[in-house]
């Protein structure tokens, strides 16, 4: 029988970290080996970064755009181990900086780690190449619990990503984030994004394709938090042993 595959959690005190935490216990194929927060934190088991990192196979990281990057940084500098980020709502200079570190190491990289939502987001890419922009507005909308801190969400970024390149363009090209007071009529093949935070939704997507005459909807749900645990224990089973290179999850799933 194969050894179990290290982890270690950053920000294990999160929401995340905590759930990660009880489904990577409950996974045979797993050992928690290490669980950290930010400097400074005691407790419950947790370690110091440094410590984490000399143990693990694969770092799992819940956590915020700066720590992450430090901490590819960190792991970059020491050839290892392996990266899971989970992360959303990275600047420019900040993503430059994670693909830096993954010439030394294997990073996988995603807005959402929802099965779900990875399927979506080819769906997604597919029906935009089908449907050009000259005939057909695209929007989408997502709605989060009261405490996320990013909008758009990563997963909604990613369902804009994934219509930019089916018609392809750039998303940046194309974006419309947001509509308030007299704006005019709507530009042809702008991806347009509205957002809902309230209360404790996990997360919801609705990506909305609208003709003439009719609309197609393509949406995700999500019922709790375990799906993107389960999603990024895929992901570390998958990047351990993989060459240095940012990957997605969409590298993981073979799509």
């Amino acid at each position: 029988m194969p050894q179990p595959l290290k982890i270690a959690i950053a920000g294990a005190l999160g929401r995340m970290g905590r759930q990660m935490t009880e489904t990577i216990l409950a996974d045979p194929r797993l050992e928690l080996i290490a669980r950290f927060h930010r400097p400074g934190s005691a407790g419950e088991g947790l370690v110091e970064r440094d410590e984490a990192l000399a143990l693990a196979d694969v770092v799992i990281d819940f956590t915020t755009p700066a720590a992450s990057v430090e901490l590819a940084k960190a792991c970059a500098a020491r050839g290892g181990p392996a990266l899971v980020i989970g992360s959303t709502g990275f600047s420019e200079p900040e993503l430059a900086a994670v693909a830096d570190a993954a010439r030394k190491i294997a990073i996988v990289r995603s807005g959402s780690y929802s099965l779900g939502v990875n399927m979506l987001t080819s769906l997604v890419e597919q029906a935009a190449r089908a449907l050009g922009p000259d005939d057909c507005d695209v929007e989408i909308l997502e709605a989060h619990h009261r405490f996320k801190v990013d909008a758009p969400s990563g997963s909604a970024l990613m369902l804009g990503e994934a219509a930019a390149h089916g018609r392809g363009v750039r998303l940046d090209d194309v974006a419309r984030r947001a509509r308030d007071g007299l704006v005019g009529p709507r530009n042809a093949g702008e991806v347009g994004f509205a957002v809902l935070r309230g209360g404790s939704i996990v997360g919801e997507h609705t990506v909305s394709f609208l003709t003439a005459g009719e609309t197609l909807t393509l949406s995700h749900a999500a019922g709790d938090r375990s799906m993107f645990a389960r999603g990024a224990i895929a992901a570390a089973l998958w990047v351990a042993g993989q060459p240095p290179g940012e990957y997605d999850m969409r590298d993981v799933l073979g799509l």
